[in-house]
């Protein structure tokens, strides 16, 4: 079942524009850091699904510096193996700790394609949506964003990857699409911010190319985030395991920001914010 924007639910507009307009006005990128209260996410599965875990890993991430927490109670998985869930195991996963983590202080985004899990989480103090499917899996999506008058992040996805096409043309078919069900929608166009979705529906090769050639989603005239976080094809480069990848999360997310990214989000908010922060105090010196 799929929630409708509720009128009895006042529209949090003011307050997510504020949130993404602060994010977007540092001089370093913003940072996103990841936590997944799912037991099968491709890099921590199953070590925040416990409420006091997931509350514990929210303020180890406030204490590191973190700009917004992104919760998702559904493994997306970038590659296979995603095992789909219902709402309702969504909202089983969240109810106990959404408020809570809300409750720190710190802008928080919530990670679903699911309209009706995005509205909980509005319901109780989050900021963004972040949809990885960008508006075009559930159609009550874009009319609930539009309502609320919150960010949303489009990510580019697939549902299997090619390796036989311009994957760059492809990001940029999706995104005018996407656009265009958010306009028709009402969502004002300040408030979204375009995701190239590293690792989803992509090769390895593609989730490079994706990264070398950011600079052509600046068509868009829209914030960019990028997620190279621990993603499989940091392993093509050097073999790896996820928690093995920080090094090359951090080079992935630092060409990010060469090429405009604003929001990088990581499952390692500290290192990834030191690097942001001396690679940004360097260029400052030019």
């Amino acid at each position: 079942m799929n929630a409708s924007p509720s009128p009895s639910v006042p529209a949090a507009g003011s307050a997510g524009a504020d949130v993404l307009r602060t994010l977007l006005e540092r001089p370093v990128p913003a940072v996103m850091g990841v936590l997944n209260v799912t037991p099968d996410s491709f890099s921590d599965g199953g070590r925040f699904v416990a409420p006091e875990q997931a509350l514990a890993r929210a303020r180890a991430m406030v204490a590191d510096g973190v700009d917004i927490i992104d919760i998702g109670a559904e493994s997306t998985r970038p590659y296979t193996g995603a095992q789909p869930v219902t709402a309702a195991d969504e909202l089983t996963r969240l109810e106990p700790v959404l408020a809570g983590i809300v409750a720190l202080g710190v802008p928080v985004s919530i990670d679903s394609m699911k309209a009706e899990v995005a509205a909980f989480a509005l319901d109780q103090g989050v900021a963004v949506v972040n949809d990885v499917w960008g508006l075009q899996r559930d159609a009550a999506m874009a009319p609930l964003v539009a309502a609320r008058g919150v960010p949303v992040i489009v990510m580019h996805n697939r549902d299997t990857a090619d390796p036989s096409i311009d994957i760059v043309t492809d990001m940029k078919t999706f995104f005018l699409r996407s656009l265009d069900i958010a306009a028709k929608a009402g969502i004002a166009r300040e408030k979204i911010v375009l995701d190239p979705g590293i690792g989803f529906g992509k090769t390895a090769e593609q989730s490079m190319i994706a990264l070398a050639r950011l600079r052509e989603l600046d068509m868009f005239g829209l914030p960019i985030l990028v997620g190279a976080s621990r993603k499989r094809f940091i392993a093509s480069v050097s073999p790896s395991e996820p928690k093995e990848r920080l090094a090359g999360s951090i080079a992935a997310h630092l060409i990010a920001a060469q090429r405009g990214a604003r929001i990088i989000r990581t499952h390692d908010v500290a290192e990834t914010l030191q690097a942001l922060r001396v690679a940004h105090a360097i260029e400052s010196k030019q």
